[in-house]
């Protein structure tokens, strides 16, 4: 118990003779570095905050304001106007200034209050520069003389080198629609999935929303987004999310996968030594606001970057009525979970962070413990993945005091959360579709205990050196996590590397303490509560029937060159084979960000329209000619890319709807037309996830290092989905309900998806008259695509 003794810092015995007071020097020594850490991050956050505080400008800009009103002030010009006399004849009252004094510090005040005038002044014209979003409506590859001096003038305004939070303060507000736009657009998305007196009775019915009820509730919503940052984001994450009682597995917690086809060592240890201390640089990044700000167009529109705050050291905190997400400023230590055990490891040592080498002795430590787990600590976060009100109960009752209070806090404050987990996974060239299948639910879910649901993210580390995460959403969406995962992997591989024999690189450290294993006092009661949360989490993860296989017959390559959108050609194909499979459309979600505004998040855009049915009905009647489908294809492509344009500029529908269904619930008043909105079923839904945010490592040379991408579970009650992760492409995500299909038949769907996708391209290549065996238009791998639903009919 070596380290039990270094944790205390003096040791006193009282004698007849007196106090005897023995010192721990290496104890002190470890406190006094930890103090000087501390000091170190809190003057970082004060200077990071000064830098963001002036931008557009510099720190520096305001010496030379001032030195430029004081030269002159000295050549006999008055830059003021009067107003610095002004300010000399108020300092005068004092009597204690000589004339130059007064001169001085007069100089100093205007000159520093124009410098402050001058950055409110660049940060209002900036504002006003990005809530211009003609840009994103221009024809392809076609830019106009006037958006090219909007670009001009943003950059001369969005300052040399801005920090990750710089722009905050300069992104416009995200935009309330028009009630009769909305319900417009809400009309025209639901046409081709209704009967005629169907439709025509929700007409009557969003008509009369529209000059009645709505008005109403859209002044309240226009109070709100004059009076919030966001009139969207926080009753987004209250009501959608935080309020939910359902369990976060499977239903909201979502998941990356590791590289495809390289494995950079298959010690376990060694991986996991790595990748956590990349994780950890990327945490130092986040805290030093290092991260450069994500910008479209040429690094030209920056995107909001809000939701990075609470990546590390947060945890959903489990209530009876809603969640809360607990945020601490630091996190000194990361707990870690194997065979049923929990261990507290610490970052630091001697005030610098573990090296890889020293981190991996630390989980290899954790892997040799010989120790059994404790009664109910094997199976203690089945509690978080099943129903939130028993795990908030058995919280209060059972973890509020105590050895249960100490260790469930170690958890909760952790930086993340790490499971070492005994069972090999990832992709085998003999078997791809079944172990892609075993990996994607192993991340998942895994076993229902052996991930903490509630942290914000866990990483996961196999047997075999493979590796991933398990995301909670609540606190930020998949591109967050996207940006850190991609960083992570680069970083491992290109930047950190491993030794000849697939250790890290460098040295062991023995005088680093052992991990210490979490204590627990769990009564019987509370493992009841254990074992009847893991039952129903375990018939959740049993009912997911998920299947993902390798796409690499094309592309995004092969798409552009047809002058087509990846996004709509993807959404195309998954169009045409679900009503293949299903013989009908259904109401269809994809995923698109509104980051182009502050603290913005998703917004959805309903794929499913009047164009892509009919092009998927010419697809399927045999009489019509490939010249006809080409233009049905073509109009149903720039349908779907205006809908995502106007959804992320603040135009979509959804949102809207949620936000005034939200007030009619404040206000007590019954909506009809907004209760039968929001409870339409989503059957098909999809997501996308940019790949290669950050530029780390080459595609083109390095072809094997391309992710697998993620998932997550199904969202609605009936219905099929699908995964795509395509090479430097957005990645569509699609998720079923549940009681949709046998197990069987997500393979034949699968295979419905790929067909689909080839008769789509051969259709757009006509129209761009390119070739599909070009090579330039070849992705080194497609891609990955996965499908999920529920096992068993309902």
């Amino acid at each position: 118990m070596a380290e039990a003794h270094q944790a205390v810092a003096f040791q006193f015995t009282v004698t007849p003779d007196g106090i005897d007071l023995r010192l721990s020097h290496e104890a002190l020594k470890q406190i006094c570095l930890s103090g000087l850490h501390s000091w170190k991050k809190k003057f970082i956050r004060f200077k990071n905050g000064i830098i963001t505080g002036v931008f557009p400008a510099s720190p520096s800009s305001w010496l030379i304001v001032v030195v430029g009103v004081m030269s002159s002030m000295y050549g006999k010009m008055d830059p003021s106007l009067g107003i610095i006399a002004r300010i000399s004849r108020t300092l005068d009252s004092t009597g204690r200034m000589s004339s130059q004094t007064k001169t001085a510090v007069s100089g100093v005040l205007f000159g520093t209050g124009l410098w402050v005038a001058l950055i409110i002044t660049m940060r209002c014209s900036l504002k006003v520069l990005l809530s211009y979003h003609g840009w994103m409506f221009a024809e392809h590859g076609k830019m106009g003389r006037a958006t090219r001096i909007w670009m001009g003038m943003v950059k001369i305004f969005s300052g040399r080198k801005p920090m990750l939070y710089s722009f905050q303060t300069c992104l416009p507000r995200l935009p309330v629609p028009a009630v009769k736009d909305t319900v417009h657009r809400y009309l025209e998305s639901v046409r081709p999935l209704m009967k005629e007196g169907d439709f025509e009775r929700m007409t009557a019915l969003a008509q009369d929303f529209a000059v009645s009820l709505g008005p109403k509730l859209q002044w309240y919503l226009k109070l709100k987004s004059w009076w919030a940052t966001n009139y969207v984001s926080d009753w987004w994450e209250e009501y959608v999310y935080l309020r939910g009682r359902g369990p976060l597995m499977v239903n909201s917690n979502y998941y990356a996968m590791d590289l495809l086809y390289v494995i950079p060592t298959h010690i376990q240890a060694a991986r996991a030594g790595n990748a956590i201390h990349a994780i950890l640089l990327y945490r130092r990044k986040v805290d030093r606001e290092e991260i450069t700000p994500i910008r479209l167009l040429g690094s030209t529109v920056p995107l909001c970057s809000a939701q990075w705050e609470r990546l590390f050291n947060t945890c959903r905190i489990p209530g009876e009525e809603t969640d809360t997400l607990q945020h601490i400023q630091d996190s000194r230590h990361i707990v870690v979970y194997h065979r049923g055990r929990y261990f507290k490891v610490w970052l630091y040592h001697d005030g610098r962070l573990l090296r890889p080498r020293e981190m991996e002795q630390q989980m290899q430590r954790i892997l040799d413990d010989p120790s059994e787990p404790q009664a109910g600590e094997e199976k203690l976060a089945a509690l978080t993945a099943a129903d939130r009100v028993p795990w908030a109960r058995c919280r209060k009752a059972y973890f509020g005091r105590g050895k249960n209070k100490q260790s469930l806090d170690a958890i909760e404050r952790a930086a993340f959360f790490v499971t070492l987990d005994d069972t090999e996974q990832g992709y085998r060239k003999e078997d791809p579709e079944t172990s892609m299948d075993s990996y994607a639910k192993s991340l998942l879910h895994g076993r229902c205990f052996d991930r903490w649901f509630d942290k914000s993210f866990t990483f996961v580390v196999f047997k075999n050196g493979k590796m991933g995460i398990n995301a909670e959403h609540s606190w930020a969406d998949a591109p967050i996590v996207g940006h850190l995962w991609e960083y992570v992997m680069a970083t491992d591989c290109f930047q950190l590397g491993y030794a000849e024999d697939g250790h890290c690189k460098g040295d062991t450290n023995p005088g680093i303490a052992y991990p210490t294993r979490l204590q627990w006092d769990i009564p019987e009661e509370c493992q009841e509560v254990i074992e009847t949360s893991l039952s129903s989490a375990a018939l959740l993860a049993h009912d997911v029937d998920l299947h993902s296989f390798p796409f690499d017959s094309f592309g995004k390559g092969l798409i552009k060159k047809c002058r087509t959108s990846p996004d709509a050609f993807v959404q195309l194909a998954l169009q045409l084979a679900h009503y293949r499979d299903m013989g009908k459309f259904c109401l269809t979600y994809e995923a698109s960000m509104t980051r182009l505004f502050r603290e913005g998040r998703t917004e959805t855009v309903r794929s499913c329209t009047t164009e892509s049915c009919n092009f998927v009905l010419a697809m399927a009647d045999p009489t019509q000619t490939v010249e006809q489908r080409l233009r049905l294809f073509r109009l149903a492509s720039e349908k779907h890319q205006h809908l995502y344009r106007l959804a992320m500029t603040g135009a979509g529908i959804d949102r809207h709807l949620f936000c005034l269904y939200v007030v009619s619930k404040y206000l007590a008043v019954e909506s009809p037309f907004l209760k039968e909105v929001l409870a339409e079923p989503w059957r098909l839904s999809t997501s996308q996830t940019p790949q290669q945010q950050v530029e780390l490592f080459d595609f083109d040379k390095n072809p094997d290092h391309l992710s697998s991408g993620g998932g997550f579970g199904p969202v609605s009650a009936a219905g099929v989905g699908g995964r795509r992760r395509d090479k430097a492409c957005p990645t569509p995500t699609l998720c079923s309900p549940p009681g949709f299909r046998a197990p069987p038949r997500l393979p034949y769907v699968g295979q419905r998806l790929v067909r689909g996708m080839g008769h789509v391209s051969v259709c757009a290549c006509r129209r761009g008259g390119a070739s599909r065996s070009s090579r330039s238009a070849r992705s080194p791998c497609g891609g990955t695509w996965s499908t999920v639903s529920r096992k068993f009919a309902g």
